[in-house]
Parts: C-alpha cells; sequence; structure tokens
C-alpha cells in the first residue's frame, strides 16, 4: 500500500508541477486560467485522496469550498476575455 501512495504522490506532484509551468509561461490569459483550473483540480484529488488513504472526511467542506472557487474564477476569466475581444 505504501507503494501505491508514494506512486500516487508523484504522479499528483509532476501534474502540479506541469501546470504550474504552464501558469507561469502560459501566452495567453487563457492559458493560464486553465492552469489554475488544473492546479486546482489536483488539490481537489489529493485531499480526495489524503480522504480514501486515511477514512475520513474532514477535507470536504474544503472540497466544496476550493471547487466554487475554481467554477466562480473561471466565470470571471471567460466573462473578462469575453468582453475585451467585444468591445462595446
Amino acid at each position: 500500500m505504501t507503494a501505491v501512495i508514494v506512486v500516487i504522490l508523484v504522479v499528483f506532484a509532476v501534474a502540479a508541477v506541469l501546470a504550474l509551468i504552464r501558469l507561469v509561461i502560459g501566452p495567453s490569459i487563457l492559458d493560464r486560467a486553465v492552469a489554475a483550473d488544473v492546479l486546482l483540480t489536483e488539490v481537489i484529488c489529493i485531499l480526495g485522496a489524503d480522504m480514501v488513504i486515511n477514512h475520513h472526511t474532514r477535507s470536504m467542506p474544503a472540497m466544496l469550498v476550493i471547487a466554487a472557487v475554481g467554477v466562480f474564477g473561471s466565470i470571471a476569466v471567460a466573462r473578462f476575455v469575453a468582453r475585451k475581444e467585444n468591445p462595446r
């Protein structure tokens, strides 16, 4: 079981580093927004894996708040980009 946990943590760490790289060097605001969504998804997945490994549900409220922040952030970026592309 320990080897599986190590593999899970390594995969999450690699995905988070790749998303951070895209967040920093992303050529457009949409690339950065997608990278931020990926990072938020990574955090939710890590919290979910922690809940499964340690047999608890204490992280559920944090997961819901992080998901809400991700949705509202995506909506805000989409409105910003739409307003920028279609000036009135």
